[in-house]
């Protein structure tokens, strides 16, 4: 997938809505769903800002982006949920399973082998789930 750069009049809403279906698909889709019965604004600020203002800079790809993203989430190694949704993002955007796991077991080096280990399991799950074998992209 190519980056859509911000459309001239697009809302910071609608250009969010359109990055999150673009990037995550379905699994962002249900992310925002599930915060409408309990923190509604909530889903609107993942989308305005996010998305709407930083996943839509032209100054990095989609793929680069999500290359930046797992690393993070790997690091911190408590957001176990978002690390499973960007790295289906990130095999949306086209990198491969090889990709995914090499970024992660990159972050052994700065953010320790726990987190590295918690990371790996969780694109086993997302792999698993998608029937990927190794190199095929999402």
């Amino acid at each position: 997938m190519t980056h859509q750069s911000p459309n001239a009049g697009e809302s910071r809403l609608d250009r969010g809505k359109r990055v999150l279906a673009e990037i995550d698909g379905e699994a962002g889709h249900k992310v925002i769903a599930a915060l409408q019965d309990i923190a509604p604004d909530f889903a609107t600020y993942i989308l305005e800002f996010p998305f709407g203002d930083i996943y839509s800079r032209p100054g990095l790809d989609l793929r680069a982006r999500e290359i930046a993203t797992i690393a993070a989430l790997t690091a911190m190694g408590n957001a176990t949920p978002q690390l499973k949704v960007h790295i289906e993002a990130g095999l949306n955007v086209g990198l491969t399973r090889e990709e995914v796991i090499e970024i992660i077991i990159q972050m052994a080096v700065y953010a320790g082998f726990p987190a590295a280990l918690n990371g790996l399991f969780a694109a086993k799950e997302v792999f698993a789930a998608r029937g990927l074998s190794l190199g095929e992209q999402g």
